[in-house]
């Protein structure tokens, strides 16, 4: 081979093997950016998934907020509800408070209820010997009706005439008055009680009133907020 052979056989070679440098540069270049795009990909999902799991999470917190802030404000509403209920009802017993005020002024009938009265808490004491304690506006109506009363309870319990001591140290509060609005009152009625003080019996129209709304109670607030 002369010179000009061997120089283009190195030639061919030469070009032979940058050929095959480019085509590996290719395929490496392919390679790499396949991997960098397969990288790049699963890169964009995580960060995808991390924003979708953070949406997600807040998007909890804020229907946790809103379902615990509808729950206060339909609590807030039911209490306001019930308040106004409680002043409604609270109303009604003290209207029925001041009615009561009235139910001594006519001495006849208030004279015969008293009797009642004593009757009833005698029966409820069965005590041969008790202790009566009345308004002292009412002293001399009660020492009136005494001995009535007492054959009364006699008669309806078969037993022998109980003792009947009327306190005249010791009277219940007067009825309400505009000096003393916010005293201690009572609108009529008696509290009878065993000698030893042991058993009382609160017959007075207060206590009487107190415990007829707690037994109605139930009724009333049907009769006032019942949906039906």
């Amino acid at each position: 081979m002369n010179d000009a052979d061997v120089s283009r056989q190195i030639q061919q070679m030469v070009r032979f093997i940058r050929q095959e440098a480019e085509e590996k540069a290719n395929e490496i270049s392919v390679s790499a950016e396949e991997e960098f795009n397969i990288e790049k990909l699963q890169l964009v999902e995580a960060e995808k998934r991390k924003i979708r799991q953070e949406f997600e999470r807040k998007e909890k917190q804020v229907e946790v907020r809103r379902k615990i802030e509808y729950s206060m404000q339909l609590n807030a509403s039911r209490i306001k509800i019930l308040q106004v209920q409680d002043d409604l009802v609270n109303s009604m017993k003290e209207t029925a408070a001041k009615e009561l005020l009235g139910v001594s002024h006519n001495h006849h009938s208030y004279q015969h209820l008293l009797k009642d009265l004593i009757v009833q808490a005698l029966l409820r004491l069965k005590e041969p010997s008790v202790l009566l304690r009345c308004r002292k506006q009412d002293l001399e109506l009660v020492e009136a009706i005494l001995h009535t009363a007492k054959h009364e309870y006699a008669q309806k319990a078969g037993v022998h005439q109980p003792e009947i001591i009327v306190d005249n140290q010791v009277y219940l509060p007067p009825s309400p008055s505009h000096n003393h609005p916010h005293g201690p009152f009572c609108s009529g009625g008696v509290v009878l009680a065993s000698r030893d003080g042991k058993i009382v019996c609160e017959n007075t129209l207060d206590a009487r009133l107190d415990v007829v709304f707690r037994k109605k109670l139930p009724e009333i607030r049907k009769k006032l907020f019942s949906l039906a």
